[in-house]
């Protein structure tokens, strides 16, 4: 009997499983397309970072400085005028990017005040991110044990949002620390509620690597604003237990003061190892939060070079 209970309790688990799979599965093709409409926004009229460096491809004249070797000087182009001119070729060394997106089960919270759950919008600016840098030339990949090498173009595409939204669920709530390529960057998506010394042992060991990361936290509105009034139960989504109040306003102003804290606290520790912080909300554009991160990561290919 106890064999036959437990047969049947992992058919229940593996059914259960299936359902869940198959609910994601079909969900897929619109996160995607939800993705890739929030990243033509952006990059309409855009063409690539191009930057000098090491490449075939010629990129452009500029002035002779003191310090440039003598080999570089381009004498047809110095001939036409008074001037000294360098040849410079385009860089064509793709830099590595890792994404990483929480899949705790609290990032699955969506209030009545919000248009989608944290998870879902986590995962659609990780996405609309990497098409964008993807199209940049830029190789990605996902931060995960024993996961492939970061790719570039649309069949690499497809393949990371099927690992990142299909994937398994329950997760960490933050990332694992594994070996990177130096100077790599990495893109940590999350809503970052862990105590913050948990946090900056991640960041600080990445950024010991040589590392550049940028968090981004993705809250739902209820989180950073409280609205409730009146007696409230809330209820942990990861074994945290239940708390009912009588007066949920009562608790705004030092909940806002607690969550104003963790932020800043994060905002530190971050700036401290030399990576970014922003915060995100679920009831704003998402194309805020990608302009912003697109031009940080801009900004940290540049002091690279």
């Amino acid at each position: 009997m106890a064999a036959k209970a437990q047969k049947k309790d992992a058919a229940g688990r593996i059914n259960s499983l299936r359902r869940s799979a198959d609910a994601q599965s079909a969900a897929l093709p619109a996160l995607m397309l939800h993705a890739e409409k929030i990243a033509n926004t952006l990059s309409h009229g855009e063409h690539g970072r191009r930057r000098s460096g090491v490449g075939e491809a010629f990129w452009q004249f500029r002035h002779y400085s003191p310090g440039d070797e003598a080999g570089t000087i381009d004498w047809r182009q110095s001939a036409k005028s008074q001037s000294h001119f360098v040849r410079e070729n385009e860089w064509q060394g793709a830099q590595s990017v890792w994404l990483w997106c929480d899949r705790s089960p609290s990032m699955e919270y969506c209030s009545a005040f919000a248009p989608q759950s944290k998870q879902e919008r986590a995962f659609i600016l990780g996405l609309a991110l990497a098409s964008l840098l993807m199209r940049g030339g830029e190789r990605i990949g996902l931060l995960q044990t024993d996961g492939p090498p970061p790719a570039s173009g649309r069949a690499a595409y497809s393949r990371l949002a099927e690992n990142m939204a299909l994937g398994p669920h329950g997760g960490n709530d933050l990332p694992p620390v594994i070996a990177l390529p130096r100077f790599a960057r990495l893109v940590l998506i999350g809503d970052f509620l862990s105590p913050l010394e948990a946090t900056a042992a991640i960041v600080n060991a990445y950024a010991a690597k040589g590392i550049q990361g940028h968090l981004l936290q993705v809250l739902d509105p209820a989180e950073e604003d409280l609205p409730f009034t009146g007696r409230v139960r809330f209820e942990g989504m990861q074994g945290e237990g239940n708390l009912t109040v009588g007066r949920a306003e009562d608790l705004r102003g030092a909940y806002h003061r607690r969550v104003r804290h963790h932020q800043e606290g994060l905002s530190a520790l971050s700036r401290a190892a030399g990576w970014s912080f922003a915060s995100h909300r679920t009831d704003r554009p998402p194309q805020l939060a990608l302009l912003a991160l697109h031009h940080l990561l801009s900004g940290s290919a540049r002091r690279a070079r």
